[in-house]
């Protein structure tokens, strides 16, 4: 199969004919015409994964996230950076294809980012509404035990959380990678947890003026609210994992591979 032909297959398979005519899911690097020898997917192509992906012998990735640094993975401000320029060269010199996967992902039949993530923490029969993959019911716990739940999960050393460790909890919202910031109504968020009288949200992104605010309010007043904050790299990064299991069928033979892009960040 050649790079487009792979394209133009995982949209077809995500979304049948509801294709963009504008969308972030563009071809960043290589030939569309390209013979493809292997795929890696991962959430976002950074340095390391590229290596990677070289040393699996692949020679497309498939990046839920911007390849140089923008949402819309704009490169003429970058013409002289040094990074940009290393980056690329590295690409181009391994003849690798990266293809970004974003919005048809999240707009398919399910949205296979929290597919991914629903298989790796087992709330597939949560769902308060059926296919509405934003709100949970789960037996009764504390947000202690539910921060460490998500940490052995998802492989976190740290979590952050706003809230009372000792809190029960039992009706969850998920808002993956940047769908905590509001998708732009930043009141989304709080909206969603007074309306579904959500116990806890589970964030991707943050800004602390907003759903932090509000909850940290809700604990000082005596309410039983909390969040938790996994980042947007681990909320989403199951859903390229899972991408691996279910890509292969569809490209009929060539070698796929999951190639974790980790989160970005050192804690001392």
């Amino acid at each position: 199969m050649k790079v487009q032909e792979v394209i133009d297959t995982v949209i077809f398979d995500t979304c049948g004919d509801r294709k963009l005519e504008k969308s972030g899911d563009v071809l960043m690097s290589g030939d569309p015409n390209m013979e493809v020898t292997g795929i890696v997917t991962s959430f976002m192509a950074t340095v390391e994964v590229i290596r990677k992906a070289i040393a699996h012998g692949a020679n497309m990735i498939i990046t839920h996230e911007p390849t140089y640094y923008t949402g819309k993975d704009e490169i003429q401000w970058l013409e002289h950076d040094p990074v940009y320029l290393e980056k690329k060269k590295l690409i181009e010199d391994n003849q690798i294809a990266i293809w970004r996967f974003h919005d048809h992902m999240h707009m398919g039949h399910t949205d296979r980012i929290y597919d991914g993530l629903l298989k790796d923490i087992g709330w597939e029969e949560q769902m308060i509404e059926k296919n509405q993959p934003h709100t949970y019911e789960i037996a009764q716990t504390t947000l202690g035990e539910l921060a460490e739940f998500f940490k052995q999960k998802l492989k976190m050393s740290v979590i952050q959380i706003v809230g009372d460790p000792a809190m029960p909890c039992s009706r969850i919202g998920i808002l993956v990678g940047g769908g905590s910031l509001g998708l732009g109504r930043e009141q989304m968020p709080i909206e969603l947890m007074r309306d579904k009288n959500l116990d806890v949200m589970v964030c991707g992104e943050i800004v602390e003026w907003t759903l932090c605010a509000y909850v940290n309010d809700a604990k000082m007043l005596g309410l039983n609210k909390a969040m938790l904050v996994i980042g947007h790299e681990r909320s989403e990064e199951p859903g390229m994992k899972h991408m691996a299991q279910w890509l292969p069928p569809l490209v009929h033979g060539i070698p796929v591979s999951f190639i974790d892009a980790e989160e970005p960040f050192i804690y001392l």
